[in-house]
């Protein structure tokens, strides 16, 4: 047996942990760090933004309702997607400090994909909501009830749980004898599989699969859901009606525009044709950090019964400042 043969023959039999990888980030760009403010900048936004509509929603009873638990939800998937992703990235490229522990980067990615998987199915039962309300109007309250909604989340975070798990977990089967550089800007899935020196055909199967299962398999299901709510607002004689119907679902659309178009734009280009590594960073970071940052915005701005909402708070709150000061 050869040097090649019984090198090889070693790597398959065990497993080369590395202590550390090293995250590269951009290459030749000047002035990346301002890039990296501004996610800062992105991040306080996004954590102001969703505790304050996740405050709202908590504290105003009227909102106490099956579609803002789907709401609840989605803000909390973005503040912890958010903080799961920004200020690691922030301390890897502000502070320098490239090199990550391997089991470190293994949880990193972990958390990074459960809580941006979990929103894209987010979507999915927000899309299924307004499917309800405008479809079936008069069983709107017995279909789409509390402990209903609570189901289809909790069976979305444990059906998301298993297949981040799973990617993770092959992730932990791959030697690591050669490249130890994730070009990326956090330990992403792809760029730390392909540095595996034996077979990551399972990994490549898993990251498809999660592809299909994550971005247009619950693209699909929202598309045919607005098939089926547009065919019933045809049917809406009055187009007064027909317009209060469609407001009611726009800022879910935007939602998802915002979501999975990015996303969609990124992983066809790395599938189909080259893209540069900068570029790939440039709108996966978007990708992950926008939606997040705009997902309360669009709500608390689109949404006539959470501006109704908010103006109660704001106005018992100054009552009770008001009172407070006199007594």
């Amino acid at each position: 047996m050869g040097v090649e043969e019984r090198s090889a023959s070693i790597i398959n039999t065990t497993f080369v942990r590395p202590a550390a990888f090293y995250i590269n980030g951009f290459t030749n760009i000047p002035h990346a760090q301002y890039y990296y403010v501004f996610l800062c900048f992105v991040y306080i936004m996004t954590v102001v933004g969703n505790g304050f509509l996740m405050s709202v929603i908590y504290l105003v009873k009227t909102l106490h309702s099956p579609k803002y638990m789907i709401v609840f939800s989605l803000a909390l998937t973005d503040l912890c997607g958010s903080t799961a992703l920004i200020p690691k990235v922030l301390d890897t490229f502000l502070f320098d400090r490239r090199y990550i522990v391997y089991e470190a980067c293994l949880s990193y990615m972990f958390f990074v994909w459960f809580f941006a998987f979990v929103q894209s199915w987010t979507l999915v039962t927000m899309a299924y909501d307004r499917f309800v309300a405008i479809c079936f109007p008069l069983r709107y309250h017995s279909i789409v009830t509390k402990p209903a909604v609570a189901v289809m989340l909790l069976l979305t975070w444990a059906a998301v749980l298993s297949l981040v798990a799973c990617m993770a977990g092959l992730l932990d089967r791959l030697s690591f004898c050669g490249s130890l550089v994730i070009q990326s800007f956090y330990c992403d899935h792809g760029p730390i599989y392909r540095l595996g020196c034996n077979d990551f055909s399972a990994n490549y199967n898993v990251a498809y699969v999660a592809l299909i299962t994550t971005v247009f398999l619950p693209l699909t299901l929202i598309a045919l859901t607005y098939v089926c709510i547009a065919v019933a607002l045809s049917r809406i004689a009055s187009g007064a009606e027909r317009l209060k119907a469609l407001k009611t679902c726009t800022s879910h659309l935007i939602l998802v525009a915002i979501f999975f178009l990015p996303l969609m734009a990124t992983n066809l280009a790395v599938m189909t044709s080259y893209l540069h590594p900068n570029t790939r960073i440039i709108n996966s970071t978007l990708t992950h950090t926008v939606p997040a940052l705009l997902n309360p915005i669009i709500y608390s701005l689109k949404t006539e019964e959470v501006m109704k909402s908010i103006k109660k708070l704001w106005k018992s709150i100054r009552s009770n400042i008001i009172i407070s000061t006199i007594l």
